[in-house]
């Protein structure tokens, strides 16, 4: 399949694309270092939902050399002014892109680079993979500027990283490096800065070879035994096997491995 663009109706806030099995999504404000509105949290769900069928991986990045630096401190002071129902569409907005990306059945990629502040963070953290350019700037830092995060961070952190580096982090706004990050558990991998774009493009290729079905439920297995006791999850994991391996999907996947069929 060649390259098209999937243009997001009436905005360019958030720009989409398909390159054979990979999807890419752009948030594409680089004059406000891709600032959350309430425009682009609705954009980026929206490109989310319509690339999954259409791919076997979706890629997040931003446009001008930096990920995000959270919401628009501009367009925030504005809705303000009207009020608290005002606000919610910010907020709700971008919560909804964020949890978005676990219901899907393909692997999102947030390939961050530059600042990814506050919501920018957020968002890194609800990628299913992060991939951070070796010079990124990563932090939440909602207290620096008497806030609170409104993006997932309060409750997606102390579940990846444990209470105490979460408290710690959120309180205090601490930059983490992209090292940090990868020690941290909020990365996969720090990349260098020569072959950043190259990686991520190898990485996401390297995804999107793989059998989407067993991608889609290794992925649902995961999310879903992290809101089970082990015993459930296990259970859960041992039905799913079965009924995938009754599938002709992993048949060929044995049969090519073994390097015969079975007559």
């Amino acid at each position: 399949m060649s390259t098209r663009d999937i243009a997001t109706p009436a905005s360019n806030v958030v720009e989409s694309r398909i390159d054979g099995p990979i999807g890419t999504i752009l948030l594409n404000r680089p004059e406000a270092m891709n600032a959350i509105t309430v425009e682009l949290g609705a954009g980026l769900e929206a490109a989310l939902r319509d690339l999954a069928p259409r791919v076997s991986v979706i890629v997040i990045r931003g446009a001008g050399g930096n990920f995000s630096v959270g919401g628009d401190f501009r367009e925030l002071q504005r809705l303000r002014a009207q009020g608290r129902d005002a606000m919610a569409p910010l907020f709700g907005n971008f919560a909804r892109a964020c949890a978005a990306i676990a219901e899907l059945d393909v692997p999102v990629i947030a390939a961050v680079e530059g600042f990814a502040m506050a919501g920018g963070f957020e968002l890194m953290l609800s990628a299913d993979i992060a991939l951070v350019h070796e010079k990124a700037k990563l932090a939440d830092t909602h207290s620096n500027h008497a806030m609170v995060p409104g993006g997932g961070s309060t409750q997606r952190l102390p579940r990846m990283v444990g209470r105490q580096r979460a408290l710690a982090h959120i309180l205090t706004g601490d930059r983490l490096s992209a090292t940090d990050a990868v020690a941290w558990g909020l990365a996969y991998r720090a990349l260098s800065a020569d072959r950043f774009d190259a990686a991520v493009a190898e990485f996401a290729r390297n995804l999107a070879e793989k059998d989407r079905t067993a991608l889609a439920r290794i992925k649902r297995l995961i999310y879903a035994g992290l809101e089970r006791p082990l015993s459930e999850g296990i259970e859960l994991e041992a039905q799913i096997v079965l009924d995938h391996l009754s599938e002709d999907t992993s048949g060929a996947g044995i049969d090519a491995f073994t390097g015969r069929k079975e007559t």
